[in-house]
């Protein structure tokens, strides 16, 4: 039982801290100088609601953009590195705004591809690592560790949408739309990969819980409130989520032949050597197995990939050596808490001073290398020390800070394409945002139905987006409950909401009563069938982001 409150402990102080919340130091002052006190709402603007200021600055002339960006509040985003709005309408001319959208839209795969490798290549593996020196069972490990290493970029999107008030539809937007892509889509898919007959029981209860979770995250919607005992009841219920829920490291099932090629005796590598081959993030037997596409995707990652391990270790608990790279961890020892400081809510603390004289990042780097030489001579290259396992919480928290950071990024760029091009957040959150998180965990879980495990793809598709949802919004109102003092309000919620929450609903539904009828077997039919339903909704959807379906007025 002490574990299980440790664990909860563990999650909620490290994702408090590495939540991107570059607006909480900011918005502090602002919400005291408000006068708000603990009895006050804070009212949680969606994307139709006119109080956005910002989103009229489309209707100025292009010589007039500048000067209204500047001047309006809303259009200065707390969170993230770059301000794209002032980018856009500032520092480039109006006619080259076609090129910017494009390269902005490059650079927001460029993100996803930091939230997705990051998570998969570091975040997750610290987590397993994490939970297997605790000697966590399966069940408390898959509903805590696990879960949350496979949905840490939705996560940490809806918390970095919840944020802001005017980014809090992106939130809505993807986790609703990563769940109708994720139950239509990635479930059709599967279906119709490999037909196969579902469990009944471990089926029907996740689809209950979905339901569950859904209406409840309607319920909230709908009253408007959310307050503080609705939230933890948010955080019960994820644990009743899927205890089978697989960590999908790197999008496959990856098997380790490092045992098949072992030499027989054992050989004494240098440290540049082992430095060299550890930065390698190339495998040269699977590069030679490999496709093109692969090594062409490959080839664009493998940059990302040697930065990110010269940042964050990573412990195995399944090898020998434990991952054990003397001269890399040390090295970790300087950059971990270095990038720590500078990527911790948007580089509020890069230019923090100590008492105004002695810069905050320059004694962490100083602390860093008086910790590295002491571990390097202390150590050897071939057996770890027993404090190895603490590397894996350090590669926890900075992965964690960085996938925020990321996801903040993420949050501010669709605000401005949602500004620029006049969509809606919510439009945003249920097409490009839902679609970015959720690409990994379709291409994974097709792969694992085509080598042969259907029911664990399906699994995963419900156990993960039911995790992902009740922790993405119980976290994200927590944040803002603890940074305002209020309780969190949503206001003006527009019919594209109701058509996002209601088509997650009736795909549920559907599927809660077409899948017993056909005898828990899922077929092509009922694959084609989930596909079809998603292009009807995503129809309607667009059809009422741009009027043609709306409330008729009395």
């Amino acid at each position: 039982m002490y574990l299980r409150v440790f664990l909860s402990l563990l999650l909620f102080s490290c994702h408090r801290g590495a939540t991107s919340g570059s607006g909480i130091l900011r918005n502090q002052a602002a919400a005291r100088s408000a006068g708000l006190s603990s009895n006050t709402t804070l009212t949680m603007t969606m994307p139709e609601s006119s109080n956005d200021e910002c989103d009229r600055v489309m209707n100025r002339s292009a010589a007039d953009r500048c000067a209204f960006v500047k001047s309006t509040p809303d259009c200065t985003m707390a969170d993230g590195f770059i301000n794209y709005l002032y980018t856009v309408f500032c520092l480039l001319p109006p006619n080259l705004t076609p090129l910017t959208i494009t390269l902005c839209i490059i650079w927001l795969l460029f993100l996803f591809v930091i939230l997705g490798l990051t998570a998969s290549k570091f975040f997750c593996p610290n987590l397993s690592a994490i939970s297997s020196t605790l000697h966590l069972s399966h069940n408390v490990a898959g509903v805590t560790f696990l879960a949350l290493g496979n949905g840490a970029p939705d996560i940490f999107s809806a918390m970095a949408a919840f944020s802001h008030p005017h980014t809090a539809g992106l939130a809505v937007g993807a986790l609703f739309g990563a769940g109708i892509f994720v139950t239509t889509v990635v479930a059709g898919n599967v279906a119709l990969v490999k037909p196969f007959t579902v469990a009944s029981r471990p089926f029907l209860r996740d689809v209950i819980f979905y339901m569950t979770a859904v209406f409840w995250t309607f319920l909230m919607l709908y009253r408007g409130t959310v307050t503080l005992g609705e939230t933890l009841e948010e955080f019960h219920s994820s644990d009743s989520s899927d205890d089978d829920i697989p960590c999908l490291t790197g999008g496959t099932i990856q098997q380790d032949y490092d045992s098949e090629y072992r030499p027989l005796l054992p050989y004494l590598e240098s440290t540049s050597h082992i430095l060299l081959s550890s930065l390698n993030p190339v495998d040269h037997r699977k590069w030679r197995r490999k496709s093109w596409r692969w090594r062409a995707l490959k080839v664009v990652k493998t940059p990302l990939e040697v930065l990110l391990l010269l940042c964050i270790p990573v412990v195995d608990p399944d090898k020998e050596d434990k991952n054990w790279r003397r001269p890399l961890n040390c090295l970790h020892l300087i950059t971990a808490p270095l990038v720590c400081v500078l990527a911790f809510e948007s580089g509020a603390y890069g230019e923090y001073m100590i008492q105004g004289q002695f810069p905050l990042w320059l004694l962490v780097l100083l602390l860093g290398l008086f910790l590295s030489a002491i571990v390097f001579c202390t150590t050897t290259n071939d057996c770890p020390p027993k404090y190895h396992p603490l590397f894996a919480l350090l590669g926890f928290m900075v992965s964690a800070v960085l996938i925020s950071a990321a996801a903040s990024e993420v949050v501010s760029l669709l605000h401005m394409l949602g500004v620029v091009l006049s969509l809606s957040n919510t439009v945003l959150g249920l097409t490009l945002l839902a679609w970015g998180n959720s690409i990994g965990d379709c291409f994974s879980d097709i792969t694992i139905a085509r080598q042969g495990y259907p029911r664990m793809a399906i699994s995963a598709c419900f156990g993960g987006i039911i995790f992902n949802m009740l922790l993405g919004v119980g976290l994200g109102c927590l944040l803002q409950m603890v940074k305002t003092q209020s309780d969190v309000q949503f206001e003006s919620e527009g019919l594209l909401t109701w058509v996002l929450a209601g088509s997650l609903g009736l795909s549920l539904v559907l599927s809660f009563v077409i899948v017993p009828l056909c005898h828990f077997h899922l077929g092509r039919t009922y694959g084609i069938f989930l596909l079809v339903f998603y292009a009807i909704f995503l129809v309607i959807a667009l059809l009422t982001e741009f009027g043609k379906i709306h409330t008729v007025s009395t």
